[in-house]
């Protein structure tokens, strides 16, 4: 089996090209399954039944999973068989008639304007280590890239001069502009900040630690959490929750889906109109509260 779970491997990353993240999950939820009873015990695939797959994915729910993970369960250990149906492995796929439970999609929290301007105002410029948190929350929130987007970046990604940011893609790259007040953290960053917190002249990373490294997802996330706290706002913040008031902001004051979606890099419009229920939602929440008949 170890030999299958490497060409499984393989075959994302080679040949569906999946993202980093994909790969980790799939194969996670995959050694999950081939490591659990009784599969562990069955040394060809083609003996799975669609019962056996039912009951272990019915043990999941049981095991307190959400109906998320569970359904992510599936798709990977169903993505799994169909890499052993095309390898010539099995003559069919069992997980293809499994059906997922019914996912309640949450709405995302989203940030009032007020709340983003008190976050993005705490950080004090008047050292290297605040100068780049600025910089680094102004760009998240002007441009909504994700935060594994954000730590990637290198120096010559963002465009000072003309205000943009480019994002270099696994499919396609795509350009999203970058308002006034965030190139201005940003160039602040770059002349006051970051010459001084780098130790290898040839490092290209836009954002790093007081190391000198290329900033982290961890790194980023704490640092959020720190002004989180200094502006006093209750809502639990995160990388993706500054994504997310991006996008409904934009919808908010007059922005189509289309260009969110393109900014986003949503390659599904039906993940962008997500927004547009958030936005509703707040509406009638609104309505509800100071319509005299109500």
């Amino acid at each position: 089996m170890n030999s299958r779970l490497k060409g499984f491997e393989s075959y994302l990353k080679n040949q569906k090209r999946s993202s980093q993240n994909t790969i980790d999950s799939y194969m996670r939820d995959v050694g999950k399954f081939v490591a659990s009873e009784p599969f562990n015990r069955i040394n060809d695939p083609g003996e799975v039944s669609e019962e056996q797959l039912e009951e272990y994915f019915a043990s999941l729910s049981e095991a307190g999973k959400s109906a998320a993970t569970v359904t992510r369960s599936i798709a990977s250990v169903k993505c799994f068989f169909s890499y052993l149906v095309e390898q010539g492995d099995i003559e069919r796929n069992p997980v293809k008639s499994v059906p997922s439970p019914k996912v309640t999609r949450k709405l995302p929290q989203i940030l009032s304007s007020e709340d983003v301007d008190r976050l993005l105002s705490q950080p004090r410029t008047d050292d290297a280590k605040g100068c780049r948190d600025k910089a680094m929350l102004e760009l998240i929130y002007a441009t909504g890239i994700k935060v594994s987007e954000l730590i990637m970046l290198n120096v010559n990604d963002i465009n000072i001069s003309v205000g943009f940011l480019k994002i270099n893609g696994t499919d396609h790259s795509r350009i999203i502009p970058v308002y006034p007040v965030a190139v201005a953290a940003i160039k602040n960053y770059l002349l006051n900040a970051r010459p001084s917190l780098v130790s290898n002249p040839v490092e290209k990373s836009l954002f790093v630690n007081v190391g000198g490294s290329r900033m982290t997802r961890q790194g980023f996330w704490k640092i959020i959490k720190h002004y989180q706290e200094l502006a006093g706002i209750d809502k639990d913040i995160t990388p993706q929750t500054l994504r997310h008031s991006f996008a409904a902001h934009l919808l908010e004051n007059g922005a189509d889906l289309r260009s969110i979606q393109e900014m986003l890099g949503h390659v599904d419009i039906s993940s962008t109109q997500v927004y547009a229920q958030v936005i509703t939602s707040k509406l009638r929440d609104v309505y509800n509260r100071y319509h005299p008949r109500a």
